[in-house]
């Protein structure tokens, strides 16, 4: 079976992490094969790392807000690849799908990572979205929270699967070494927070919060790894908050298990999420993570033996959690470890290959029907 995976991307982030841990996994079985098709108007980056691992990947011709000539280009793409499944990822990408294929054998799927409602636009974007969705195959959410919009919006429930995000470890497990390393050496401890530089990630509660925690722990340093459209805003706040030494913005990173070994605790801000893959990531990593109780966050951390979960949106809340792991360097260790072995035995892309091939099956035997 062929997966051909579509999306409009923004860089390197949740949905692209899962669109290359699901078709490396699914490479390996030597059964199934997943290819890529990107629409050229938006970032590249996800299409430079597929090329690198070995992944077939394809740009789409996109121009401006809505361009007449995508569905057609998408429609020889699937003949050029000779899909037996479109997968789409993103409102984007479910739109042009559907006005592609909606009259073809073809079947759709679409994983929904979430919504977000920042303004009307994305309101009413989010809401044709949901709408298309009602004439797909098959519909994944990644959290409950989603999977419940989905339902409120009347797509069928045998249509919607809740299916857990899933990372592939290997590439993590020199983390803790790293990390060991910079600490026997005497490094100022780090704090990082891995997003999207948007209102939803909760920077500025960070930042905020980081404020705080520097008032007990004076040599701590905080970095914000991700690029957005509230870059600007966010460095005017850092520069109120007097953080400009002791916080930074350095963008993009091309090399997160590397970014994770560089950091001592790992914080999810987030004021809405759905299954944040840096979680995922930083905790395969061994690192103790702070994160607010959003999406499925809770499913994750529901203990305090991985992590630290805390309400979303307060800042004072979130320095306490922080001074609290920044005080018991073993303390940290331990969660750290605990946090490790959780997602390698229930979060792993192998786990999260199975169920999508599932769910693709699924959609062939009910489109054939």
């Amino acid at each position: 079976m062929k997966i051909l995976h579509l999306i409009s991307s923004g860089g390197m982030y949740g949905a692209e992490a899962v669109i290359l841990n699901l078709c490396g996994v699914i490479q390996a079985s030597n059964q199934h094969q997943g290819v890529l098709g990107i629409f050229a108007n938006a970032n590249l980056s996800l299409h430079e790392a597929a090329l690198r691992a070995g992944l077939e990947s394809h740009l789409i011709p996109c121009h401006g807000q809505f361009d007449r000539s995508v569905p057609a280009a998408i429609r020889s793409l699937v003949q050029q690849t000779g899909a037996d499944v479109i997968h789409s990822h993103g409102y984007k990408s479910d739109v042009y799908a559907w006005l592609a294929l909606r009259r073809t054998p073809v079947p759709l799927v679409s994983t929904c990572h979430t919504w977000y409602d920042n303004n009307l636009s994305l309101r009413i974007y989010g809401a044709v979205d949901r709408w298309v969705l009602r004439s797909y195959d098959e519909v994944v959410a990644v959290s409950g929270q989603v999977q419940d919009r989905l339902l409120r919006a009347g797509v069928e429930p045998k249509r919607v699967h809740l299916i857990r995000n899933g990372i592939n470890v290997r590439p993590f497990a020199d983390a803790v070494s790293q990390r060991r390393q910079r600490q026997e050496a005497g490094d100022a401890v780090r704090v990082g927070l891995v997003g999207r530089l948007a209102p939803e990630k909760g920077v500025d509660v960070f930042f905020r919060a980081a404020a705080e925690v520097l008032k007990e722990f004076p040599e701590t340093q905080f970095v914000v790894v991700g690029d957005g459209p509230d870059r600007a805003a966010l460095e005017e706040l850092r520069k109120t908050l007097n953080l400009e030494d002791k916080a930074s913005l350095p963008g993009p990173r091309g090399d997160m298990p590397h970014f994770y070994g560089s950091i001592d605790l790992l914080v999810s801000a987030s004021r809405q999420e759905g299954l944040p893959m840096a979680l995922l990531e930083g905790m395969a990593s061994g690192l103790p993570v702070v994160v607010t109780s959003v999406g499925q966050v809770p499913q994750v951390i529901d203990s305090n033996t991985v992590g630290r979960i805390v309400p979303p949106g307060d800042p004072s809340v979130i320095a306490r959690a922080i001074t609290e792991l920044l005080r018991d360097a073993n303390l940290r260790q331990r969660i750290g470890m605990a946090a490790q072995a959780r997602i390698a035995a229930e979060f792993s892309a192998d786990r999260m290959a199975a169920d999508y091939i599932h769910v693709y099956e699924q959609a062939v035997q009910e489109k054939s029907r």
